[in-house]
């Protein structure tokens, strides 16, 4: 865990508490429809939760395409050299 100094920790509940203050002020100007259906947007995605999370990639895949014009050259066939006669 980390630990924060005192005044950290005051400057952080002092900017809490004033969000919250700029946050009731925002709610008492809304008008009282647009303020229930904003609260009730809000409520369905705090109940909806976090998305879930997206599956791994494969293992050995790079994480983005390459670039046009940068693209592995292709393997090259193990044939036997071919003799002069």
């Amino acid at each position: 865990m980390t630990k924060h100094s005192n005044y950290e920790r005051q400057r952080r509940a002092a900017e809490s508490a004033r969000v919250q203050e700029i946050e009731r002020a925002w709610q008492g100007s809304v008008p009282a429809p647009v303020a229930a259906e904003f609260a009730a947007v809000v409520k369905a995605a705090k109940e909806r939760g976090p998305a879930e999370r997206q599956p791994d990639m494969a293992p050995g895949t790079a994480p983005r395409p390459p670039r046009p014009g940068h693209e592995p050259k292709p393997k090259k066939e193990d044939a036997p050299p071919r003799r002069r006669s």
